[in-house]
């Protein structure tokens, strides 16, 4: 997303997305393909959604932030997306302000947001992490689902490896920095290598999970 050097920090190496190198890529070339080519899901949704303003609001400045499209007219797009993650499709619902719903449905407006553009990736980073264990599964489900639906690959970021096992079809273990294993799910589930990874799986995932079954 080439965010981090808005806080001072300094990236290197090379990141390539759909044949193009992010890294050397200008600002006003990452204006359109963030949101566009690649979105992210942000992890708290209380800090992610503005408070003082309505949901609709919130939708309209995300379409026009990343199309040239009217926002007039893309009230049957919106439906289709609030009925795919789940919420009510009216407009006394998207009239509310974010302190107005819960925590899960903030989350599903944050992941609504993301699909505006049908992105190629979808970065979930700790998507269920402010949320309660029934929601998490819900919310793990609903991304699942929804990226097959709209043809969308996933990057989840998250310290669950049960949940990361759920919905990944590979896993990639990152230790003090560095990535130690990256793999398809089943096999580092089953056959671990690196000596954190084991005490992960050990610690994580009960015997009787079959990553094969997913």
């Amino acid at each position: 997303m080439r965010l981090l050097g808005h806080t001072g920090a300094t990236v290197r190496g090379q990141i390539t997305l759909a044949g193009k190198d992010l890294n050397r890529s200008n600002e006003h070339e990452m204006r359109d393909i963030r949101g566009r080519l690649v979105s992210l899901v942000p992890q708290n949704p209380a800090a992610a959604l503005n408070p003082a303003l309505r949901l609709s609001a919130q939708l309209r400045e995300a379409w026009c932030a990343h199309s040239k499209a009217p926002w007039s007219g893309q009230e049957e797009r919106i439906g289709s997306l609030l009925r795919s993650v789940g919420l009510p499709v009216d407009r006394k619902f998207l009239s509310r302000f974010p302190g107005e719903i819960s925590v899960g449905q903030a989350q599903r407006v944050l992941i609504l947001m993301a699909l505006l553009h049908a992105p190629r990736l979808l970065i979930a980073d700790e998507p269920t992490s402010a949320l309660d264990a029934i929601t998490q599964r819900e919310v793990i489900d609903l991304l699942d689902r929804v990226t097959r639906e709209h043809q969308t690959s996933m990057l989840i970021i998250s310290h669950d490896l049960m949940t990361a096992s759920r919905i990944c079809n590979r896993l990639a273990i990152l230790y003090d920095g560095t990535i130690v294993e990256c793999r398809a799910t089943g096999d580092i589930l089953r056959h671990p290598r690196h000596p954190y990874t084991k005490a992960l799986v050990a610690a994580s995932i009960p015997e009787s999970f079959d990553p094969y079954e997913r």
